[in-house]
């Protein structure tokens, strides 16, 4: 009885994160597309553009590989690129391994590991308790979006026009609305703070000194500052307390 109550529960949990998964996926499909048309000009072929973005799902970091491979950088200066661009997820796997079940073991949190996106993140840290097979939902159809666009990209996106092209990735930026504002909509400390994160986000982008860092160092200060100052002025309360 309890073995069946088990799987029931798996279950309930796979299909829980598939279905969260697809609007990720179908936002990541647009983005995803635009990439692989970069990676043509680079010289990648459809299957070596596909399998970078199966094992690497980050926007900034598959564009500064793709960009500095046309400009035939060495394997070093990608490496580094890649450490630099996408360090803000060590942020964010610190703070999701707070949200995972205890009941995940160590390879499964190294599975997850791999799967530690933006809007993935997001999805995950608006839960009250993250389960493997919840997690593995998401990065089911999120991959399958992310790493089919590329292909299509490579393969047919040349014969659609630039501006159109351009303006699919406004998708994304749609995606990243529609998980702020519920959170917002629950706990004005998160709005709040994201209304801070866009104000300094501004400011870290055209100030004379902080506009010349890297996205991703700037992307990491951002982070922690914004954090700090929300946990000092709006700290979490413990149970019990008023």
């Amino acid at each position: 009885m309890g073995r069946e109550r088990r799987k029931t529960e798996n279950l309930k949990q796979l299909t829980h994160g598939l279905k969260m998964g697809i609007p990720i996926a179908v936002g990541y499909f647009v983005v995803a597309f635009s990439l692989g048309i970069n990676a043509a000009g680079a010289g990648f072929t459809a299957g070596q553009a596909a399998m970078a973005s199966f094992l690497c799902m980050a926007s900034a970091g598959e564009y500064a590989l793709f960009s500095l491979a046309a400009a035939s950088a060495t394997y070093f200066e990608v490496a580094v690129m890649e450490l630099v661009v996408n360090a803000r997820y060590l942020l964010m796997s610190c703070a999701l391994s707070q949200k995972l079940s205890p009941d995940i073991k160590t390879a499964g949190r190294l599975h997850i590991g791999l799967g530690v996106t933006d809007e993935m993140f997001g999805v995950a840290i608006a839960q009250d308790k993250v389960t493997h097979l919840f997690y593995f939902g998401m990065m089911i159809v999120s991959t399958f979006g992310w790493t089919l666009g590329t292909w299509l990209g490579v393969t047919v996106g040349n014969v659609l026009p630039g501006n159109v092209v351009t303006a699919l990735s406004v998708g994304l930026y749609g995606m990243f609305i529609a998980i702020v504002v519920p959170a917002a909509k629950h706990d004005r400390h998160v709005l709040y703070a994201a209304l801070a994160a866009a104000v300094l986000s501004a400011v870290f982008s055209f100030a004379p000194v902080l506009s010349k860092l890297p996205e991703g160092i700037r992307t990491i200060g951002l982070t922690v500052l914004v954090s700090a100052i929300a946990a000092i002025v709006f700290p979490l309360k413990k149970k019990g307390e008023a």
